[in-house]
């Protein structure tokens, strides 16, 4: 017999509405599914079933759809960089600062492990990890029970500043080029998983990193393979102006000739496009282009608004008709804190209230998302889409009290409201918990290797900083 789960009497489903491409809620019916699917959406189900849970005080709502996060050593990296950056490269801290720390390949394991089960405990339940090509990769991401796109990053070009004040790049077009043949033969790895949630992605890791013969090959190579394609791209002032003085484009402008751009396309970032009030551009053009190739923005707010960084803005450009779906890039890795912060910014940013709505930024983080993997099974709760979805305990102290469920989760309660998780059906986080992961094991485990790396980092360091001098600690040290 086909195993059957049930959820009766939902209080609140977060259900697809076909007539209007969009969410609505429903009160009081049955979400019931099994491995192939949703069987019952807010109807009464029938038939027969091996659980059935109760709906009291639940809402059911569409798994979220992380479209760009970084394993490696982001998850490592949690209270060490947040108050430095270059004031050269306008603050920004990732030139200079984040090469210090390398885990290593001890490290690859318990960073990955967290960081899934960071992002399955706030609702995703579809993540793009952009990160180095490692076997452990996909050992573990078919374990987590998550729907997975794995995409190796590779470039011709390391970022290095030795002085404090000049981004210098230090190219070897070979080393890049044989990475990128390494890269796609892990994608098609990827997709070949017996799980059948892993797929590959081509991910030529920044616009600026890689020759422009590359960047189109890369291009070609996804489209052949039917694969999606991911690139950084006007992530920060620093690219922007290399950018310019290289070709004196945009990054868009500049992709775009390249034949790049297209619905098969994931920007990550693509904050400093020509309208952003940082830039020297005094045009408009950029979001045009993107709403008329159909390329998807991979908007990551957190990390960048801790660098005093943000999109203008989240509600402009949806209302350039640009996809625009959410990612976390770096830590907390929690999709539920990334959609809230993701509304305050564009807000902040539009000066108004009404520039980006909750079901805006629900929408963003699901079907837009799906929209970006080419997908309309996934993001939403339909009879025959995959049954990827989270139950929500609306009794936990910080929703109550509730007037509208998805206002409290996403302003107030975030993932201490996560009571369960399901990708395909299959139980991935039970009481806030992963269930195929050795989480609380990685957790021990990352903090002896964030230790390690920090002793090291001096090394790694052009002028020979230690930690202590990279990263000054919030107060002072006195005493024992």
């Amino acid at each position: 017999m086909t195993e059957i789960t049930v959820i009766r009497d939902v209080d609140t489903i977060v259900a697809y509405d076909a007539a209007s491409g969009g969410h609505v809620y429903r009160h009081g019916g049955d979400v019931a599914f099994d491995a192939t699917g949703l069987i019952c959406v807010g109807q009464h189900f029938e038939g027969e079933a091996t659980t059935e849970l109760s709906g009291k005080a639940r809402m059911v709502m569409p798994g979220l759809v992380d479209i760009h996060c970084h394993s490696h050593d982001e998850p490592m990296a949690k209270s060490i960089f947040e108050d430095v950056g270059t004031p050269a490269l306008w603050g920004q801290a990732m030139y200079e600062f984040s090469g210090a720390l390398d885990g290593g390949e001890d490290a690859r394991a318990a960073c990955l492990t967290v960081m899934l089960g960071d992002l399955m405990r706030s609702g995703a339940t579809t993540i793009l990890d952009i990160a180095g090509a490692h076997d452990i990769w996909l050992d573990i991401a078919g374990r987590s029970g998550a729907r997975a796109y794995l995409a190796p990053g590779f470039r011709q070009a390391d970022w290095i500043v030795r002085d404090g004040h000049r981004l210098e790049y230090e190219w070897n077009d070979d080393a890049g080029r044989d990475a990128f043949v390494r890269a796609l033969d892990f994608a098609e790895r990827a997709r070949a998983h017996p799980s059948g949630r892993l797929d590959g992605v081509v991910s030529p890791s920044q616009v600026e990193t890689c020759r422009p013969d590359l960047l189109a090959d890369a291009a070609d190579e996804a489209r052949k393979r039917g694969m999606k394609l991911t690139v950084h791209a006007a992530q920060t002032m620093a690219e922007h102006e290399e950018l310019l003085r290289r070709t004196g484009l945009t990054a868009v402008q500049y992709l775009d000739g390249l034949g790049v751009l297209g619905t098969d396309v994931i920007l990550g970032h693509c904050i400093f496009a020509d309208h952003h009030s940082w830039t020297r551009q005094r045009t408009q053009n950029d979001l045009v282009t993107l709403a008329e190739r159909g390329t998807t923005v991979a908007h990551c707010p957190v990390t960048f608004a801790r660098s005093g960084m943000a999109l203008e803005t989240l509600g402009a450009y949806r209302r350039a008709g640009v996809n625009v779906a959410i990612g976390t890039d770096s830590y907390p890795f929690n999709m539920l804190e990334e959609m809230r912060q993701a509304l305050i910014c564009s807000r902040l940013g539009g000066k108004s209230v009404f520039d980006l709505t909750t079901s805006d930024i629900l929408d963003a983080a699901t079907l837009a998302g799906a929209r970006a993997l080419g997908r309309n099974d996934i993001g939403r709760l339909s009879v025959g889409a995959k049954a990827d979805l989270v139950v929500i305990d609306l009794d936990t102290p910080s929703m109550r009290p509730v007037y509208d469920p998805l206002r409290s989760l996403l302003h107030c309660a975030a993932e201490r409201a996560v009571e369960r998780v399901y990708v395909d059906g299959q139980l991935t986080i039970d009481k806030g918990k992963p269930t195929q992961l050795d989480y609380d094991g990685a957790v021990r485990e990352i903090q002896a290797l964030q230790d390690w790396a920090c002793a090291r980092a001096g090394m790694n360091d052009p002028r020979g900083r230690s930690i202590g001098e990279l990263a000054p600690k919030s107060l002072p040290v006195v005493g024992n």
